[in-house]
C-alpha cells in the first residue's frame, strides 16, 4: 500500500509535469499568434520588412533602466510594475525577431522557464538588462538567453509574462486602432500614461482564459479612454 501510494504521487507528479509543459508550450504558442496578429496590423508583409528589433530591444532595455532606477546622484524609487511591462515590450520585440526566421525553438519555453525565488539584488537586475542589451547589440538579434536571465533576476515566471504580454499585446492593437502611426492617439489619460491605467485595469482579469480576458481588457480601454475609441 505505501509503494503503490508513492508510486501514484509519482505519476501525478508526472501527469503534473507534463500538463505544466503543455501550458508552457500553449503560452508561447498563443503569444507567437498574437504577435504575428499585431505585427500584421502594422505592416501585412512584416517579415519582409526588414526591421531593426534589435535595436528596439537595447533601446527598451534602457528605459527598463529608468524605472527600476540607477542614478546614484538622486533618490530613486523602483517602480516594479513599470518594469516588467518594459520586459514585456522587449519580449515583442524579441518575439518578433523570433518568429521573423520561422517557427519558435523547440526549446525555448524550458530555457524561459525562469525559477521562482527572492529578487535578485537590484545592480544584478542591472547587470543581466546590460547583458541582455549588450549580447543583442553585439549579435544585432534577440537574445533569449539574456533575456531568461533578466526573468530570473526579477523574477517574472513564465506564466506573469504571458498575463501580462496578453495584457499590454492589447493595448497595442488599441492604439493603432485609435492612431497611434497617425499621431491621432495620446498616450497620456488624465495626467497619466496608458501604461498605468493598463495595470490597474489588469488587476483581477484572469489570463487562464485569454481570449475573454482580451476582449473584457478591450472594453475597459475603449471605456477608459478620454477620447471617442473605434
Amino acid at each position: 500500500m505505501h509503494v503503490r501510494g508513492l508510486a501514484g504521487r509519482g505519476a501525478l507528479n508526472a501527469v503534473a509535469r507534463l500538463e505544466a509543459k503543455r501550458d508552457r508550450a500553449a503560452m508561447l504558442a498563443a503569444m507567437a499568434a498574437m504577435q504575428d496578429a499585431h505585427n500584421r496590423q502594422i505592416h501585412p508583409d512584416w517579415r519582409a520588412q526588414g526591421h531593426s528589433y534589435y535595436r528596439a530591444i537595447w533601446v527598451e532595455c534602457a528605459e527598463l533602466l529608468e524605472h527600476f532606477g540607477w542614478k546614484w546622484w538622486k533618490r530613486q524609487q523602483p517602480d516594479l510594475g513599470q518594469v516588467k511591462l518594459e520586459l514585456v515590450d522587449i519580449w515583442h520585440f524579441g518575439l518578433s525577431d523570433l518568429l521573423r526566421d520561422g517557427p519558435l525553438p523547440a526549446n525555448l519555453a524550458k530555457r524561459l522557464d525562469a525559477r521562482p525565488g527572492a529578487p535578485a539584488s537590484g545592480e544584478a537586475l542591472r547587470r543581466a538588462v546590460e547583458q541582455l542589451a549588450g549580447e543583442t547589440l553585439a549579435a544585432q538579434r534577440f537574445s533569449v538567453d539574456g533575456f531568461a536571465q533578466v526573468m530570473e533576476a526579477l523574477p517574472m515566471p513564465l506564466d506573469e509574462l504571458f498575463r501580462l504580454y496578453v495584457g499590454k499585446n492589447v493595448l497595442n492593437r488599441f492604439r493603432q486602432e485609435q492612431g497611434y502611426r497617425t499621431g491621432a492617439y495620446s498616450k497620456l489619460w488624465e495626467g497619466r500614461e496608458d501604461n498605468a491605467h493598463l495595470l490597474d485595469l489588469l488587476e483581477d482579469l484572469d489570463a487562464s482564459d485569454a481570449p475573454a480576458m482580451a476582449t473584457e481588457l478591450r472594453r475597459r480601454l475603449a471605456a477608459r479612454y478620454p477620447g471617442p475609441a473605434s
